[in-house]
C-alpha cells in the first residue's frame, strides 16, 4: 500500500513555476512599452525625425524582449499560465500599435493593418477556443510570418528618418524593399491563417468523431 502511494505521489505533475519570474517581467515590460512607442511614433504627426528614431529603438527593444523572455522561459522551465496569456497579448498589442500608428500617419494604407490584425486576433481567439480540444502550437509558417512582419514594420519605421540623410534613390529602394517584405508578410499572414483554420476544423472533427465512437461503445457495453 505504502509503495503504491509513494509511486503515485512521484508521478504527480510538478507544480507550476511562480509567475514572479524574469520572462514574465519582460512580457509586462513589453506591454508597458506599447503606449510609449505609440506616443513617440505619433508625436507631431510622425514628422519629428528624432522621435521617430526613438520609436524605432523602442520597437526593436520590445521585439528583443519577446525573443529573450521566450528563450529564458524555455531554458529555465519557467513557462506559466500567466505567460501563456500575457505573451501573445504583448506581441499582438505591439504589432497592432505599429500597424495602426503607421496608418494614422499615412505611411501605410488602412487595408494593411485591417487584413493583418483581423487574422492575428481571429486566430488568437480560435486557439483559445480550441484549448478545450487540443493545444495548437505555433507553426513554422507562423514564425516566418512574425519575422516578416517585424522586418517590414522596422523598415517602414526606418525609412522616414533615413530620408533626411540619404539620397532620394536610396530612399526609394528602401521603400520598395519595405513594401516587398510587407507584401510577403501579408501573404504569409493569410496563408498561415487559413492553415490554422484547417487544422482547427480537423481537430474538432477528430474530437467529435472520437466522442461519438466512445458514446457508441458505452451504449454497446450497456
Amino acid at each position: 500500500m505504502n509503495d503504491r502511494v509513494e509511486a503515485g505521489a512521484s508521478q504527480q505533475p510538478s507544480a507550476e513555476p511562480s509567475p514572479w519570474n524574469v520572462p514574465n517581467a519582460l512580457t509586462v515590460l513589453r506591454i508597458l512599452m506599447v503606449p510609449l512607442f505609440l506616443v513617440l511614433l505619433l508625436a507631431d504627426g510622425g514628422n519629428d525625425v528624432t522621435l521617430r528614431w526613438w520609436a524605432l529603438i523602442v520597437f526593436l527593444l520590445a521585439m528583443f524582449t519577446d525573443f529573450v523572455d521566450g528563450y529564458l522561459a524555455r531554458r529555465n522551465d519557467l513557462i506559466t499560465n500567466f505567460g501563456k496569456i500575457a505573451d501573445p497579448i504583448a506581441d499582438k498589442s505591439l504589432m497592432a500599435a505599429a500597424l495602426i500608428g503607421l496608418a494614422i500617419i499615412v505611411e501605410l494604407p488602412w487595408w494593411v493593418p485591417v487584413i493583418i490584425l483581423v487574422r492575428e486576433f481571429g486566430i488568437t481567439v480560435l486557439r483559445f477556443f480550441m484549448i478545450r480540444i487540443a493545444v495548437m502550437p505555433a507553426s513554422r509558417g507562423g514564425k516566418v510570418k512574425t519575422v516578416l512582419q517585424t522586418a517590414a514594420i522596422g523598415l517602414f519605421l526606418l525609412v522616414f528618418p533615413l530620408s533626411a540623410v540619404l539620397p532620394s534613390v536610396v530612399y526609394v529602394i528602401l521603400l520598395i524593399l519595405a513594401w516587398v517584405i510587407m507584401t510577403a508578410a501579408i501573404v504569409s499572414t493569410i496563408v498561415t491563417g487559413v492553415d490554422y483554420c484547417v487544422q482547427a476544423a480537423k481537430l474538432y472533427k477528430d474530437a467529435k468523431n472520437g466522442g461519438n465512437a466512445q458514446s457508441d461503445g458505452d451504449a454497446q457495453r450497456g
